[in-house]
């Protein structure tokens, strides 16, 4: 899958290194709006905070403590306005909230291991689609082109947004501003479950609970969906209710698939070969991780291969019993159930799925956790919670009493009903606004900031359908720059008319070598340049590309004009490939600095994969190590977005 790969390693330095200092300064920006964010909430609470009476100290003690009655039941009536008032959160909503806040935050700081930016793609996701149907594979490859292309930017941008998901979970306790941020932990995590999961798996052969279907995001979507829902909700058991019995008939229905034969789960070995467990098993065993986890998983793969009959018989005996115990319903089974569903749930997550993050880009702890949440959530949500306190009537604020006064500004709080939204943006109505809202508030707000920072990046570099320079970059090094008078040559172009050095001064060269029988490099070089002028645009009246043959074998104007045929060069306007006899071209590799030796057999030159950047003067530039690496759709676009860089900034200096 081309869109997949952008044909650097996991760990390649320069590519691990953009993505840190990309991490570097977003975290600055993130970190200097919470402190923003922080001095400027201080402020306006201070500036709407009420002056205290010069003459206090002075009254009596019944007047007194009849002023900290009546402030006191002013914070009751506010809380109670603010919904703070009443019951606490339910238990299970607030264990689903922060427990996926904490994962989200968690899967965040996983993307920020320095091999993501390149191996993500191509490590991760392509192995999840390999065994998926086509559509399946065409879907995730176009997903997969814009990580490809723009590699840093992708990386960081998933940093960003999953921390600040996270964030806004554990802020956001009630209200709107709670049940969007389950919306948008359901949405992204929806994203990730198709992209990043390839549907987590389910379209594949070898579909099993203990392996992490249905994908642990579809979890994490789950639980948004759930948070997402009325507060009303939660004050029911009919929600636990529901979440369990959806629980239990998913396991009902996990035991059955995994009690299905012929699917390599009965079977330690099969013709020799280890079976479907054991083999996921002894794979887990070779990740790098702790010595004394590597024991643990290497032995569970003994045992499974030795006697893997048994081992299936427990693990589907145990998913039949807690999805029984969780669709009955009855307390008294429901309990043990969730006692087997944790046992199991750590048991495969330490033993099979190998704690699913370990290797260095592992994404997120896998499955189990999110299902052990999920799962627990609903059992504490069967306890149904208390109705929220009714406010006393001696306590509700009075129609006109204490109303804060209209001042020069306008009215002076924007929570007023009946306000026009005017009002309310007015200046000082939003600093009162600011400031009388709580902490939580606060944070939610810096939360939703940190996932506009992660995600404006990724959306500007979509924006564009040009390959982030960075790529080439991290396989041939940085451009070296120069400032020399460039080897004058004259030689014969492909149309058989002479061109020199010197009838091009006026315009800046883009100057290679290559070889016109060449079948590797050369086409891929060839593409790059062509690539490059259709990024100039407008400005590639003021180029020319220049290739020079480097084939000492193969020199006639035949063979270039051939090789400009099969790469479609003949419709670009500015192109020139040229040739000579062997002394002149021998003559200009000197003086270039060109490499060029046939290699045994007669057939393949063997030369310096170089570019220069002439400009219009007729003095180098700029030197550009111009091997292609790998051809793939993000190297060869972004070497042509550093050839015609290189070109516009010799232009603007110029």
């Amino acid at each position: 899958m081309p869109g997949m790969n952008s044909g650097l390693t996991a760990g390649n330095p320069t590519l691990a290194a953009a993505f840190m200092t990309a991490l570097l300064h977003q975290g600055i920006v993130v970190l200097v709006l919470l402190l923003a964010l922080a001095v400027a909430w201080a402020t306006a609470r201070e500036w709407i905070a009420p002056a205290p009476p010069a003459a206090s100290s002075r009254r009596p003690a019944a007047a007194q403590a009849e002023t900290t009655h009546g402030a006191a039941q002013a914070e009751t009536t506010h809380r109670a306005g603010a919904g703070l008032g009443g019951p606490a959160e339910p238990v299970g909503r607030r264990l689903l909230r922060i427990g996926f806040g904490i994962l989200w935050v968690f899967d965040g700081l996983l993307q920020a291991q320095p091999d993501m930016a390149a191996g993500l793609p191509a490590k991760v996701i392509e192995p999840a689609a390999a065994s998926s149907p086509g559509w399946v594979q065409h879907l995730l490859n176009w997903a997969g082109t814009t990580w490809s292309f723009h590699p840093v930017q992708a990386a960081a941008s998933a940093v960003w947004i999953q921390v600040g998901i996270g964030a806004w979970l554990i802020a956001a306790s009630c209200g709107r501003s709670a049940r969007l941020a389950g919306l948008v932990s359901a949405g992204w995590g929806l994203v990730i479950w198709v992209f990043g999961e390839a549907f987590g798996g389910i379209f594949a052969p070898g579909l099993t609970f203990l392996f992490g279907a249905p994908g642990a995001v579809l979890l994490y979507c789950a639980a948004g969906a759930l948070l997402a829902l009325p507060d009303r909700c939660w004050h029911t058991a009919l929600t636990g209710r529901w979440i369990l019995r959806g629980m239990g008939l998913f396991f009902v229905g996990m035991a059955a698939l995994q009690a299905w034969p012929g699917r390599g789960f009965w079977q330690g070995t099969r013709h020799g070969q280890p079976g479907t467990l054991t083999s996921m098993a002894q794979a887990m065993s070779g990740t790098p991780q702790p010595r004394i986890l590597a024991t643990w998983v290497r032995s569970f793969g003994s045992l499974a291969a030795a006697h893997g009959f048994a081992v299936n018989l427990v693990a589907v005996i145990a998913l039949a019993v807690i999805g029984a115990g969780l669709v009955s319903g009855r307390p008294q089974l429901i309990r043990p159930a969730m006692v087997l569903l944790i046992a199991v749930c750590l048991a495969d997550w330490v033993l099979i799925q190998d704690l699913g993050f370990l290797g260095g880009l592992g994404t997120d702890p896998n499955s189990m956790i999110p299902v052990g949440l999920v799962a627990a959530g609903g059992s504490l949500a069967l306890s149904r919670a208390p109705a929220p306190v009714p406010v006393p009537a001696d306590a509700r604020p009075q129609a006109g009493a204490d109303r804060p006064q209209a001042g020069p500004d306008g009215p002076a709080d924007a929570d007023l009903p009946g306000l026009r939204w005017r009002d309310r943006a007015r200046p000082a109505s939003l600093a009162r606004a600011f400031g009388a809202a709580s902490t939580r508030t606060v944070c939610a707000t810096w939360a939703v900031a940190v996932i506009v920072i992660g995600a404006a990046p990724l959306a500007m570099a979509q924006a564009s359908p040009n390959a982030d320079p960075i790529i080439a970059q991290a396989i041939d090094g940085s451009s070296a720059p120069m400032d020399l008078p460039a080897p004058a040559f004259a030689l014969t172009d492909q149309d058989a008319r002479p061109v020199s050095l010197a009838s091009l001064r006026g315009k800046v060269v883009l100057l290679t070598f290559l070889d016109p029988v060449c079948t590797s490099d050369c086409p891929l070089i060839a593409q790059e340049f062509r690539e490059a002028d259709q990024m100039l645009g407008g400005r590639s009246r003021d180029v020319e590309l220049v290739a020079i043959n480097a084939n000492p074998i193969y020199r006639a104007v035949a063979y270039t004009r051939a090789f400009d045929r099969q790469e479609r060069l003949g419709a670009v306007p500015n192109w020139l490939y040229l040739t000579g006899t062997l002394a002149q071209l021998r003559q200009i590799w000197r003086g270039y600095a060109i490499a060029a030796q046939v290699l045994p057999g007669g057939a393949m030159i063997a030369h310096s994969d170089v570019a220069y950047v002439i400009d219009a003067s007729g003095h180098t530039r700029a030197e550009l190590d111009f091997d292609p690496g790998p051809g793939t759709a993000s190297s060869v676009s972004s070497f042509a977005v550093e050839l015609s860089d290189a070109a516009q900034h010799v232009m603007r200096s110029s």
